[in-house]
């Protein structure tokens, strides 16, 4: 069978269709080949970021309220409606895959395949029945569930966040395995809802991935309202007399500990589903684990052919395949050289208070220039008065500055609208100079949040002071 030429092959239907559309009004003769397996949007729209931020905002409401008589306002919450929540969330993101799905459909100069690809050779990919070819193809394949190999897992069955979304019924016990953002997040909207939450992470810190002042206060944070165990290794999961149980391993002293709940979440992170694609039947390289190899302009080793979003491993974020698309845009289509920045990628956890963080942990900035060649800044909400107002725990911003010429290095949050407070330190990291200058000098409202990230930039002290003032406040 002789393949059918496109002008371009797009797998994916998340950030790479940012670019399908200006690649079509540029090139109007051409025709582009649209391929997903699942429903069109992506992993953020259909089962990701979108679908869990409508569900998180429902558990900030629960934790609000249950806060409200600290305020001398007295209310209670008489009912979650669970099935009502879930509802709502389905119905707003089906909405869109549904307008997403009649795009792809109509479109004269698209052909959507809501099918499996894999390649057969190079530039040539099978797509249900049929062979397509293309010298330029996208892919954008996204990632899926990492699956860790535990005893007895799959005869007990249980949860990713594949299947989250389409639950109906709220189990009364769940034990979510991993210590991740994704296990912290749906921690968060499990126990708001009335769910008794066990974490178990194997890192010894929650939010490995966070600076350890701030795990260690999102640990605190989070076991007002579950239980948290952190370095401890899920071995075997087994049928219990009322649901499932779950048997961990202390990694500290080798005691054995037993869960039991109605339901299992496995939250441990991420994996590349490239496997299903065949990349080296395309000549297309991947790493030991599975991920796209690309270059600093994302292309793969096969030239004209890009991979970004989760597909290369770099960076799971939505915001990041949306960027990676525009370098990919500049690079394939217009025939640029720009290399992907990294230098500044945010990333914020919608747990309860929110965790937002851009550009340099401290350890690594010290690494880089040394202990000497770097402040820290530090400032914590409860002592702004809008902190005052809202009654602030100990949560923080800490800013990390280059101490020769003060140049951002990075910037972490925890606290109430974190993921808002940062983008006042991100954009001044895209600016040529990561100069804090216009933090010193602009007006920030009185009384408002967005002081304490001012104060921090005010606050800024060598990194041995800044560990000396993190242990009189216990969160070293």
């Amino acid at each position: 069978m002789e393949p059918e030429e496109y002008d371009l092959i797009v797998i994916g239907t998340g950030s790479a269709m940012n670019i399908v559309d200006p690649f079509l009004r540029m090139n109007p003769k051409a025709r582009v080949a649209v391929i997903d397996k699942d429903e069109p949007g992506g992993i953020c729209l259909t089962r990701g970021c979108i679908p869990t931020k409508i569900l998180m905002y429902s558990a900030d409401m629960v934790r609000e309220v249950e806060r409200a008589k600290e305020f001398g306002v007295d209310v209670e919450i008489k009912r979650v409606r669970f099935k009502e929540i879930m509802e709502h969330m389905r119905k707003t993101i089906y909405r869109d895959i549904h307008m997403i799905e009649r795009g792809l459909s109509h479109s004269e100069r698209i052909d959507y395949f809501r099918d499996v690809a894999s390649f057969v050779a190079p530039y040539t990919i099978r797509v249900g029945k049929r062979l397509i070819k293309s010298g330029m193809i996208f892919l954008c394949t996204g990632s899926k569930p990492l699956i860790p190999p535990i005893k007895g897992l799959d005869k007990v069955g249980y949860l990713t966040s594949r299947d989250v979304i389409h639950m109906e019924k709220l189990p009364s016990s769940m034990v979510i395995v991993g210590g991740g953002y994704i296990a912290a997040e749906y921690g968060h909207f499990f126990s708001a809802m009335g769910s008794k939450v066990t974490i178990i992470g194997r890192n010894p810190r929650i939010l490995p991935q966070e600076e350890p002042e701030v795990s260690k206060l999102a640990k605190r944070e989070l076991s007002e309202h579950m239980r948290v165990m952190t370095n401890h290794e899920v071995v075997e999961v087994q049928k219990g007399l009322k649901g499932k149980k779950v048997i961990a391993v202390d990694r500290a002293t080798g005691k054995n500990v037993a869960v039991s709940a109605e339901e299992v979440l496995i939250a441990a992170g991420r994996a590349s589903n490239s496997d299903i694609l065949h990349p080296e039947k395309g000549g297309i390289e991947t790493d030991e684990r599975g991920w796209i190899k690309v270059n600093e302009y994302l292309e793969t080793n096969m030239p004209g052919v890009w991979a970004f979003g989760d597909a290369n491993g770099r960076y799971l974020f939505k915001h990041v395949a949306n960027y990676e698309s525009k370098v990919v845009y500049y690079n394939a289509v217009l025939g640029r050289k720009v290399p992907a920045d990294y230098h500044a990628v945010p990333s914020a956890v919608f747990t309860y208070p929110e965790i937002a963080s851009v550009g340099m942990r401290e350890k690594k900035a010290v690494e880089r220039y040394g202990k000497d060649g770097v402040l820290i800044g530090f400032y914590q909400h409860k002592n702004t008065a809008k902190g005052e107002a809202i009654k602030a725990k100990d949560w923080f911003v800490k800013v990390i500055l280059k101490k020769d010429d003060r140049k951002i290095l990075g910037a972490h949050i925890i606290g109430p609208w974190a993921s808002m407070l940062i983008q006042e330190v991100i954009n001044l990291m895209y600016t040529r100079e990561q100069d804090p200058e216009p933090i010193y000098e602009g007006m920030h409202i009185h009384p408002s949040m967005s002081e304490v990230v001012e104060r921090a930039f005010f606050s800024i002290m060598p990194v041995e002071h800044y560990h000396q003032m993190l242990k009189q406040e216990g969160l070293e």
